[in-house]
């Protein structure tokens, strides 16, 4: 280990106090994925005080899905509060089979060390000049409860959406599609589905050929992960470009990564700071996928806006002019309010705005 990451700077070791705090975040109508429907959703805030400065962290994991799903989830956040000491780097290293947890820590010592707690990252986004395109997102559920939302989306100026497929009738969900295309060229719209792993390994190149003739943008995780053989004669072989998303999940060195690019070859990956390690993970993948030629775009994981807040002001920094994943806040009944606004399918920072966040409300462990 290289011997300055295994110094512990004074300033580090003096006067910091850290503490985690559970928060169970609630849907407003519960949200259907091809993994089940969600009415709530859990996340974890790791909080820093010193000297009179407080750093927030949001540890994000997503139960069924995070790689750190493990039943020593709430023991590691415990270790990492005892050994705050050790400071950023060394944490990151320790915290490596936890991502959720490495991007809380990061968080926290970027908001810590920053001039007001949520403002991590300094820019014209932060100032309110310019703003991220994101794509709207369109959740799995009836038809007509699909159709709604479309139309919804399409009316508040999204160019770009996502549709999440796999949970109802394969038919219907050509129906969908085909209505979209109905109406928006798909100059006017661009169409993302997701299918999160629902098709199966031998008719799926059968059911992304018949997606294709709606001449869609690309097609998230079609076959469930860890079918790397399979995957990667799908991305050799798809008339529709592939991205990967929960196939880099637990993937955790960059040789590792680079391995995995190598064999599958998708067209694009799906960066989620929350799954992959956070915002130096992220930057890992996005090094290995320019080096590769692999499109990419960073998507959030149903953070609280205080997780959002920290991963948009991140992703503005990386210059992706793509329509990026971003989540809008609007999921739930008691996210907290913020500087976050989505205007004509742009995602925007309001400064008059104010944060309510008040740490004394959240259950103190």
């Amino acid at each position: 280990m290289n011997l300055a990451k295994t110094l512990v700077p004074l300033a580090v070791k003096k006067n910091m106090k850290a503490t985690y705090h559970k928060y169970m975040l609630e849907f407003k109508r519960p949200s259907g994925t091809s993994r089940g429907v969600m009415t709530e959703k859990e996340t974890w805030f790791l909080v820093l005080e010193k000297d009179e400065k407080t750093g927030i962290g949001e540890c994000g994991i997503l139960r069924g899905l995070s790689v750190d799903d493990r039943p020593d989830y709430e023991e590691k956040l415990q270790w990492t509060c005892a050994n705050i000491h050790l400071g950023e780097d060394q944490l990151w290293e320790a915290l490596i089979e936890f991502p959720s947890i490495q991007f809380g820590v990061e968080m926290a010592f970027r908001s810590l060390h920053s001039e007001t707690p949520f403002l991590l990252f300094p820019s014209e986004f932060t100032e309110g000049l310019k703003s991220i395109q994101i794509n709207g997102l369109v959740w799995m559920g009836e038809a007509a409860f699909m159709k709604q939302q479309i139309e919804e989306k399409l009316a508040q100026g999204f160019t770009c959406v996502k549709l999440k497929i796999g949970a109802i009738d394969f038919d219907k969900e050509l129906g969908l599609l085909r209505y979209i295309r109905q109406y928006f060229t798909p100059e006017q719209v661009e169409i993302r589905v997701d299918a999160n792993g629902a098709f199966g390994l031998n008719d799926a190149l059968d059911k992304i050929t018949q997606l294709s003739e709606f001449k869609l943008h690309s097609i998230e995780q079609p076959i469930r992960k860890n079918n790397t053989d399979r995957m990667a004669e799908l991305c050799k072989s798809t008339p529709l470009p592939i991205a990967l998303d929960e196939e880099l999940i637990g993937v955790f060195t960059v040789e590792k990564k680079e391995l995995l690019l190598l064999k599958t070859k998708p067209q694009y990956i799906i960066l989620k700071p929350s799954f992959i390690g956070g915002f130096r993970g992220t930057k890992e993948w996005i090094s290995l996928a320019k080096k590769h030629q692999i499109g990419w775009w960073i998507t959030s994981a149903l953070e609280s806006n205080v997780g959002l807040n920290a991963i948009a002001q991140w992703t503005f920094l990386q210059d992706n002019l793509m329509p990026q994943g971003l989540g809008t806040g609007a999921l739930y009944t008691n996210n907290f309010d913020c500087p976050l606004d989505v205007s004509d399918g742009h995602l925007w920072y309001r400064k008059a705005s104010d944060w309510q966040f008040n740490i004394d409300e959240l259950s103190i462990l």
